[in-house]
């Protein structure tokens, strides 16, 4: 049997993406962003969002069969975000893809947008191990998973219990003028600066709180520090070292991202850690994580920067294994639900 060829559809929050994937082997991977249409908010603005991917959706869906230059009707399967995410945004994603299934007469597979996160590093490495821990880090989510199945058996055994990491960095960066979004513009900053200037907080790090959050992260705290920090110097009259502060802020978080999840194969006894999420293309999280897993053996895989962020080679890939394996369709009834668990890969 051939290797399955599907079409990934991704809307969750700014970033329409579209692409086309044969068994590990991507296609076609188009992207429409909004962002610049969120850069006056500092933030992503939902109804803004949701009516970009109205005006995107089929413009990329076209450049993306062009760049394959697949015959749609040839697909073995439309995957979709079905969640979570914003839900006008879901919405988007869903109903196209659901249109696509019904014209084309081909199954629709509803799938989790974490853990495309996860299985879009196919795409790079091929196989995954049978079993492998995962540290899923972006502007909304920031999760340790243990994966026995990508497809079917996944559990989360940490997650912040307030701000995510690339929410903190977005804080942050507004904090310190520096723009939207802040992973970006803090990471060049802090290239310039000392990691070691500001003795920011770990949160979650103390022996009482890892009795209760040994897997968890919070990093409302950090972000409160750097802005009772700025304010003070501020308020004193001297100037604000903004490289220095970036560097400190960007180190506290690389600090207990990895410190974490390096907890976690130990605690488990695995050897694989899989880098995953929008925030995953830091430099700092990547080089740290590189140190500390090459100290203790573990190996890491981590999907190109390209592929870190949202888009539509994530889901399907996902989707080609899911298919691949034989798992039944979605129903074309469902709905996007902001708030999918990672557990339910398929919906």
């Amino acid at each position: 049997m051939s290797e399955p060829l599907v079409i990934g559809i991704e809307s969750s929050c700014d970033e329409t993406g579209v692409a086309l994937v044969r068994g590990h082997e991507l296609l076609a991977n188009e992207v429409a962003s909004s962002v610049e249409q969120h850069v006056r908010f500092g933030g992503v603005v939902p109804e803004v969002a949701s009516r970009a991917h109205l005006q995107a959706m089929v413009p990329t869906l076209q450049r993306a069969c062009a760049a394959a230059d697949v015959d749609l009707t040839e697909i073995d399967g439309v995957c979709v975000t079905a969640g979570p995410g914003l839900m006008g945004a879901l919405v988007v994603g869903l109903s196209a893809a659901k249109a696509l299934a019904v014209a084309l007469d081909k199954p629709l597979y509803g799938l989790n947008h974490l853990v495309g996160h996860v299985a879009v590093d196919l795409l790079d490495h091929g196989p995954l191990p049978e079993r492998f821990c995962a540290l899923l880090v972006s502007g909304g989510h920031t999760s340790l998973l243990v994966v026995d199945d990508i497809t079917s058996s996944i559990t989360e055994v940490g997650a912040t219990i307030d701000d995510a990491a690339g929410e903190a960095y977005d804080k942050v960066a507004r904090l310190l003028g520096m723009g939207y979004p802040g992973g970006p513009v803090i990471d060049a900053a802090a290239s310039g600066g000392d990691p070691r200037a500001i003795a920011f907080p770990r949160g979650l790090t103390s022996a009482r709180d890892l009795a209760q959050h040994r897997f968890d992260f919070s990093f409302s705290g950090l972000k409160t520090a750097v802005s009772r920090w700025v304010e003070l110097r501020r308020r004193d009259g001297l100037e604000v070292p903004v490289a220095d502060v970036a560097a400190s802020f960007q180190e506290a978080v690389a600090d207990v991202l990895t410190a974490k999840a390096m907890d976690l194969c130990d605690h488990f006894g695995l050897d694989t850690l899989l880098l995953g999420g929008g925030v995953a293309a830091n430099s700092r999280l990547r080089g740290l994580l590189s140190e500390r897993a090459d100290a203790v053996g573990v190996v890491v895989r981590r999907p190109r920067p390209g592929l870190c962020t949202d888009n539509g080679a994530m889901m399907a890939a996902l989707g080609a294994e899911v298919v691949r394996r034989g798992h039944r369709p979605s129903s074309l009834d469902i709905g996007a639900d902001p708030g999918l668990p990672v557990s339910t890969v398929l919906v």
